[in-house]
C-alpha cells in the first residue's frame, strides 16, 4: 500500500512539473515556505478548438503543493561507510562516514532533501536550503538566505554531523570550511536530467549506508517517469512537423533574473517529455544563457 501511494502522488507530481516547469515566470523566494504568487489567468478566456490538444491564449500552469511519502520507515543503515565526494577541480575524495544523525541537506533545487525524505529518513534533517518547501519541512532550519547564499553560521549552530550539498549554493569555500570545524562535508555529483535525478537518490543512499533502499527508490523513480512519458506519448503529436516547439525561459522575481535553458540543462529532459521540439536546444544552446532580445528573435 505505501509503494502504491507513494507511486501515485510521484506520477501526479511528475504530470504537474514537467508542464509547470514550461512555464514559471515572476517567481522570487522570500524565506522557507514562502514564494512570491504569479499572477493568475481567468481560463475562462482560453478559446477551445475542435482538436483537444490546442487553445489559443494565454494560460498559467499551477503546481500543487508537493506531499513526499517515504518509500519505508527507518530503513537499516550500514555504517560506518565510505562514499566519493567531488572536488571543485573535478576530482575524487573518499570521505568516511560514521554517523548520520544530523544532517544538513544544501542545492539549488532542494533535490537533496526530497531524497532523504523519500528514502525514509526524514528525522536526520536538521537545516535545509530555501528551495525545499514540501510537506513536512516547515519547522526545519533554512540555512540558505536571498541568491541562495549559504549561511555558515546558521549551519554551525545546527551541529550536523554531515552535510551533503552538490556545490551549486555556496560560496563553495564557505561550505569546505565547514570541515575546519570538525564538520563531514560531501559533495555529490546532481545532473540535470532524469537520469541524474536516479543517480542523486543512489549517492544519498550510500551516506547514509542504505545502499539497498537507495537502488529500490532510484527504480521505481525511473520506472514512473517512464509510465508518465508513456502516457503523454498517447496524445503528443509523433509527426515531426506537428510537435510543439517550445522555449524554456526562466524569469524570476524583480531582480531581472532572466534565463534561456537549453541542452544538458534539464529542460530539453522535459520538452522532450513532452513530446515538444526544443528549440533552443535545436539552435546549439548549452545549458542556461542570459536571455536576450536578440537570443529570442
Amino acid at each position: 500500500m505505501r509503494g502504491t501511494r507513494r507511486t501515485s502522488q510521484l506520477t501526479a507530481t511528475l504530470a504537474t512539473a514537467i508542464v509547470g516547469l514550461l512555464f514559471l515566470a515572476g517567481c522570487s523566494n522570500t524565506g522557507h515556505g514562502q514564494a512570491q504568487d504569479a499572477p493568475q489567468q481567468d481560463l475562462s478566456e482560453v478559446e477551445v478548438l475542435e482538436d483537444p490538444r490546442s487553445y489559443e491564449g494565454p494560460s498559467t500552469a499551477v503546481i500543487p503543493d508537493a506531499v513526499i511519502e517515504p518509500i519505508t520507515e527507518n530503513p537499516d543503515q550500514s555504517l560506518p561507510t565510505t562514499v566519493t565526494s567531488y572536488t571543485q577541480a573535478g576530482g575524487e575524495e573518499q570521505i568516511e562516514i560514521t554517523d548520520t544523525s544530523r544532517v544538513v541537506a544544501l542545492d539549488m533545487a532542494g533535490s537533496i532533501a526530497a531524497s532523504i525524505w523519500a528514502l525514509g529518513f526524514s528525522d536526520t534533517l536538521v537545516g535545509v536550503d530555501q528551495s525545499t518547501t514540501f510537506a513536512g519541512t516547515e519547522d526545519l532550519e533554512t540555512v540558505t538566505s536571498g541568491g541562495h547564499t549559504v549561511n555558515a553560521e546558521a549551519i554551525i549552530g545546527l551541529a550536523p554531523d554531515v552535510v551533503i550539498t552538490d556545490g551549486s549554493v555556496g560560496p563553495r569555500d564557505v561550505v569546505e570550511q565547514l570541515t575546519d570545524v570538525g564538520i563531514t562535508v560531501v559533495f555529490l555529483e546532481n545532473e540535470s536530467s532524469f537520469d541524474g535525478a536516479q543517480n542523486l537518490i543512489r549517492q544519498v543512499a550510500e551516506v547514509y549506508g542504505a545502499t539497498e533502499v537507495g537502488e529500490q527508490l532510484a527504480t521505481q523513480t525511473g520506472q514512473d517517469i517512464e509510465d508518465k512519458i508513456a502516457q503523454i506519448a498517447e496524445i503528443a503529436p509523433q509527426d515531426e512537423d506537428e510537435k510543439v516547439r517550445m522555449l524554456f525561459l526562466y524569469l524570476r522575481g524583480n531582480a531581472g533574473v532572466y534565463y534561456m535553458f537549453g541542452s544538458e540543462s534539464g529542460a530539453d529532459d522535459l520538452i522532450s517529455a513532452l513530446g515538444g521540439v526544443d528549440v533552443a536546444k535545436e539552435l546549439g544552446w548549452e545549458g542556461m544563457k542570459p536571455m536576450t532580445d536578440e537570443a529570442l528573435v
